[in-house]
């Protein structure tokens, strides 16, 4: 069986191609089983955040063409993925998991948020009953060294995140954030950074909304700001100097019309918004509209670049160590398949003991001197053990197998001198 990963990211595919093979969270289980159905297909995650789809199977056979088509029909796609697809197999896949759950492979390097995704990923799985010992073991392996990564290299330092350079980019439109006001659409982890990132640079006018208004309620409690549903948003958005969305909605939520009347009501003073969210919460057509500074997850690259800087060195620390817990990793699944070999070779071979022993134990019952005894049990366990290896020995010099021969002589070191 093979370790497969099939996925798409921030970096091979552009936000509007990565929002249409998004996975909504409530469709994931039986995503899940559909894709465990595909032929020769053993163990399955999917993991899907605003950043990258990715598909992680134990499969025999199987590999980019069937799970590219696989994700292009599960999402009804009239084009083809493969030219925004990535392919990891083997070590090259298990080096890629260790990656991404570090932040390696990040559009913000060194954040912390995928770990937590990685997880809920892993967790879904696991209650669909996806998963097994290859998958187990590769994503527990997988979130060991993103704790590692996290506390043995300071690639954490000076922490960035998407949120973090949504908030840095609005300082490029707002001199000052005092008496401004924030809009935020989403209470999740995403929308809670913002929403401490503005606090932090002294903007004290929040608005939460969210399908559930408990929780933005909450969130809203810890910044002295108030709450609405998503429904109210039309008419609150004209107060809103500051935008940042990110729900899990399947639809935008923000329209072109909403925002030209918000700005109508404005008259004129300029809005900055950020679409966190994959699908995107707000039209793209918005972006047309005077007076408005649109921008997505594509468009916070720039602003993450300039922070990076520090995180290089870690990065580079992180991956020599993430090269040697592939390795460990490989020995691991090496170990574990040859497991049940060695287990049956030593029932084997104590059979063979336990045989042996009380036929000597007869011979000492019947009168036999223990030299004689002695001499019995050595030359006949020593020929029982051998018998089969000798016996292929023979077979391969017949017909001329020389690379059974080879594999014997290197089992039993025979091509190693002796000592006299």
């Amino acid at each position: 069986m093979s370790l497969v990963v099939v996925g798409i990211n921030h970096r091979t595919a552009p936000v509007e191609v990565r929002e249409r093979v998004v996975f909504e969270p409530a469709r994931i289980p039986e995503a899940l089983q559909q894709l465990r159905n595909l032929p020769d297909v053993q163990e399955t995650v999917i993991v899907s955040t605003c950043n990258r789809t990715e598909l992680y199977c134990v499969a025999e056979n199987l590999g980019q063409a069937e799970l590219g088509e696989w994700l292009q029909r599960y999402h009804g796609l009239g084009v083809p993925l493969h030219h925004s697809l990535y392919h990891h197999d083997e070590d090259r896949a298990v080096t890629h998991a260790f990656s991404v759950a570090s932040g390696l492979d990040s559009m913000v390097l060194g954040e912390p948020q995928i770990l937590g995704q990685l997880k809920d990923a892993y967790r879904l799985a696991q209650e669909a009953g996806t998963t097994g010992p290859v998958l187990n073991r590769l994503f527990q392996s997988a979130f060991s060294v993103a704790k590692r990564v996290r506390t043995e290299t300071k690639i954490g330092a000076n922490a960035v995140s998407v949120a973090s350079a949504a908030v840095a980019m609005a300082r490029t439109v707002f001199a000052s954030f005092d008496n401004r006001t924030a809009l935020l659409v989403g209470a999740g982890e995403t929308v809670a950074l913002a929403a401490r990132h503005l606090y932090a640079d002294g903007l004290r006018r929040m608005i939460i909304a969210n399908r559930s208004i408990d929780r933005a309620r909450e969130l809203a409690a810890e910044f002295h700001g108030f709450a609405i549903g998503l429904d109210e948003i039309p008419n609150h958005l004209k107060e809103a100097d500051i935008v940042v969305a990110s729900t899990a909605a399947p639809h935008s939520i923000i329209t072109r019309h909403m925002t030209e009347q918000a700005l109508r009501a404005r008259k004129r003073r300029p809005m900055f918004m950020v679409d966190i969210a994959v699908p995107r919460d707000i039209d793209a057509d918005v972006a047309e509209l005077e007076d408005v500074y649109l921008f997505t997850v594509d468009d916070l690259q720039s602003v993450v670049n300039g922070n990076l800087e520090g995180r290089r060195q870690a990065a580079q620390e992180a991956g020599a160590l993430i090269d040697a817990e592939v390795e460990r990793f490989a020995h691991l699944l090496r170990t574990r398949d040859a497991a049940p070999l060695i287990r049956r070779l030593r029932e084997d071979a104590d059979r063979t003991r336990q045989r042996t022993l009380e036929q000597a134990r007869l011979m000492l019952a019947h009168g036999k001197s223990q030299d004689e005894v002695l001499s019995f049990l050595a030359n006949t366990l020593t020929n029982r053990l051998i018998h089969a290896p000798s016996q292929r020995l023979r077979d391969a010099a017949e017909t001329g197998d020389g690379e059974i021969i080879e594999t014997i002589a290197d089992i039993y070191r025979l091509d190693q001198p002796r000592d006299r």
